[in-house]
Protein backbone atom coordinates (compact mmCIF):
# COMPACT_ATOMS: atom_id res chain seq x y z
CA UNK A 1 0.00 0.00 0.00
CA UNK A 2 2.79 2.39 0.80
CA UNK A 3 4.60 1.79 -2.63
CA UNK A 4 1.02 2.30 -3.97
CA UNK A 5 1.14 5.44 -2.44
CA UNK A 6 4.32 6.49 -3.05
CA UNK A 7 3.95 5.83 -6.98
CA UNK A 8 1.33 7.82 -7.26
CA UNK A 9 2.98 10.36 -5.36
CA UNK A 10 5.65 10.38 -7.54
CA UNK A 11 3.26 10.58 -10.60
CA UNK A 12 1.53 13.19 -9.87
CA UNK A 13 4.62 15.37 -9.18
CA UNK A 14 5.90 14.27 -13.18
CA UNK A 15 2.58 15.18 -14.23
CA UNK A 16 3.21 18.37 -12.71
CA UNK A 17 6.49 19.36 -13.71
CA UNK A 18 5.53 18.61 -17.17
CA UNK A 19 2.11 20.64 -16.98
CA UNK A 20 4.42 23.84 -15.90
CA UNK A 21 7.13 23.10 -18.81
CA UNK A 22 4.30 23.11 -21.26
CA UNK A 23 2.43 26.05 -20.11
CA UNK A 24 6.08 27.78 -20.01
CA UNK A 25 6.34 26.41 -23.23
CA UNK A 26 2.79 28.22 -24.65
CA UNK A 27 3.79 31.60 -22.93
CA UNK A 28 7.23 31.59 -24.76
CA UNK A 29 5.54 30.46 -28.09
CA UNK A 30 2.90 33.17 -28.10
CA UNK A 31 4.98 35.71 -27.27
CA UNK A 32 7.40 35.11 -30.06
CA UNK A 33 3.92 34.80 -32.41
CA UNK A 34 3.21 37.90 -30.53
CA UNK A 35 6.89 39.88 -31.61
CA UNK A 36 5.24 40.05 -35.17
CA UNK A 37 3.03 42.13 -34.01
CA UNK A 38 5.56 44.52 -31.79
CA UNK A 39 6.80 46.35 -35.00
CA UNK A 40 3.64 48.50 -35.88
CA UNK A 41 1.42 47.86 -32.30
CA UNK A 42 4.42 49.08 -30.07
CA UNK A 43 6.41 46.87 -27.84
CA UNK A 44 4.19 44.20 -25.88
CA UNK A 45 1.74 45.81 -28.04
CA UNK A 46 1.71 49.49 -26.29
CA UNK A 47 1.62 51.77 -28.96
CA UNK A 48 2.57 55.40 -29.92
CA UNK A 49 -0.60 57.71 -28.88
CA UNK A 50 -2.67 54.28 -29.86
CA UNK A 51 -1.56 54.54 -33.10
CA UNK A 52 -2.58 51.80 -34.43
CA UNK A 53 -4.51 50.65 -31.43
CA UNK A 54 -2.67 48.76 -28.71
CA UNK A 55 -3.30 45.31 -28.08
CA UNK A 56 -2.20 44.74 -24.33
CA UNK A 57 -4.70 44.59 -22.12
CA UNK A 58 -7.29 43.76 -24.29
CA UNK A 59 -10.00 41.02 -24.25
CA UNK A 60 -9.26 37.75 -25.21
CA UNK A 61 -12.13 36.91 -26.80
CA UNK A 62 -12.91 40.71 -28.66
CA UNK A 63 -9.25 40.31 -30.07
CA UNK A 64 -9.35 36.69 -31.52
CA UNK A 65 -12.47 37.48 -32.99
CA UNK A 66 -11.22 40.57 -34.56
CA UNK A 67 -7.85 38.64 -36.08
CA UNK A 68 -10.52 35.72 -37.37
CA UNK A 69 -12.44 38.81 -38.96
CA UNK A 70 -9.22 39.84 -40.58
CA UNK A 71 -7.95 36.69 -41.46
CA UNK A 72 -11.76 35.65 -43.31
CA UNK A 73 -11.87 39.12 -45.42
CA UNK A 74 -14.23 40.24 -43.32
CA UNK A 75 -13.05 43.32 -41.86
CA UNK A 76 -10.92 45.32 -44.28
CA UNK A 77 -7.77 46.53 -43.52
CA UNK A 78 -4.64 48.14 -45.57
CA UNK A 79 -2.19 44.72 -43.76
CA UNK A 80 -3.84 43.26 -41.20
CA UNK A 81 -6.27 40.66 -43.42
CA UNK A 82 -2.98 39.60 -45.03
CA UNK A 83 -1.00 39.68 -41.69
CA UNK A 84 -3.80 37.25 -40.30
CA UNK A 85 -4.07 34.62 -42.99
CA UNK A 86 -0.54 33.70 -41.46
CA UNK A 87 -1.56 31.75 -38.61
CA UNK A 88 -3.57 29.02 -37.95
CA UNK A 89 -6.65 29.69 -35.57
CA UNK A 90 -4.53 28.01 -32.86
CA UNK A 91 -2.02 30.38 -33.30
CA UNK A 92 -4.05 33.58 -33.55
CA UNK A 93 -5.57 32.32 -30.47
CA UNK A 94 -2.42 32.02 -28.46
CA UNK A 95 -2.15 35.34 -29.97
CA UNK A 96 -4.79 36.91 -28.41
CA UNK A 97 -4.20 35.22 -25.39
CA UNK A 98 -0.43 36.43 -24.99
CA UNK A 99 -1.90 40.29 -25.14
CA UNK A 100 -4.82 39.94 -22.93
CA UNK A 101 -2.47 38.75 -20.28
CA UNK A 102 -0.23 42.05 -20.83
CA UNK A 103 -0.91 45.12 -18.59
CA UNK A 104 -2.01 48.20 -20.56
CA UNK A 105 0.47 50.91 -20.00
CA UNK A 106 -0.10 54.23 -20.29
CA UNK A 107 -0.08 56.14 -23.57
CA UNK A 108 3.09 56.04 -24.68
CA UNK A 109 3.27 59.80 -26.48
CA UNK A 110 4.92 60.07 -29.71
CA UNK A 111 8.07 62.63 -28.04
CA UNK A 112 8.57 59.51 -25.75
CA UNK A 113 9.28 57.50 -28.96
CA UNK A 114 12.71 56.44 -30.29
CA UNK A 115 13.32 58.91 -32.57
CA UNK A 116 13.46 56.92 -35.93
CA UNK A 117 17.36 56.29 -37.28
CA UNK A 118 18.13 57.58 -41.12
CA UNK A 119 21.24 56.11 -43.12
CA UNK A 120 20.37 52.55 -43.17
Amino acid sequence: MRSLLLSCTALIVVLGALASSVYAQDANAARGLAASCFTCHGTNGVSVNNVPPSLAGMNKDVLLQTLKDFKEGRRTATIMHQHAKGYTDQQLELIAGYFAAVKPAAAVPAAAAPAARGGY
